[in-house]
């Protein structure tokens, strides 16, 4: 259903380790990185889509946050959403709810929010 999902960011560089951080503990690989474009996708090993794509506005106007915009990306368990949570604040992410049971959504639903170094909001999570 998805072909690949891109998320704006301001700076490359700590937009990049933070997103790099996050993406090894949920078991997607770096497909590329283009520092001097400023932009670098993940994909599953194996799979050549979804893409996840970080970069730099192609318009070239600064990056902006939109209300009530969210990506959540898949875990493969419960200890990978809490690693990728710990790997986002180590790499200057912050919380907008820890890594819990969320059973509003369903009784095994188990996730976590993270606002990214440009303020984008992600959830990592599980449904197992």
């Amino acid at each position: 259903m998805i072909s690949h999902v891109f998320i704006g960011v301001g700076a490359f560089e700590p937009a990049f380790a933070f997103y790099q951080s996050l993406m090894a503990e949920l078991d997607l690989q770096l497909k590329f990185a283009d520092p001097a474009a400023g932009w670098a996708a993940w994909m599953k090993p194996g799979q050549a889509r979804p893409l996840f794509l970080i970069g730099r506005p192609f318009d070239g106007q600064p990056h902006a946050t939109g209300n009530g915009q969210m990506t959540a990306l898949l875990a493969p368990s419960r200890a990978a959403v809490d690693r990728a949570y710990a790997a986002a604040l180590a790499n200057g992410g912050r919380s907008e709810g820890p890594p819990g049971l969320r059973p509003q959504y369903h009784d095994k639903y188990y996730g976590a929010y993270v606002r990214d170094v440009d303020g984008n909001k992600l959830c990592v999570c599980c449904h197992d």
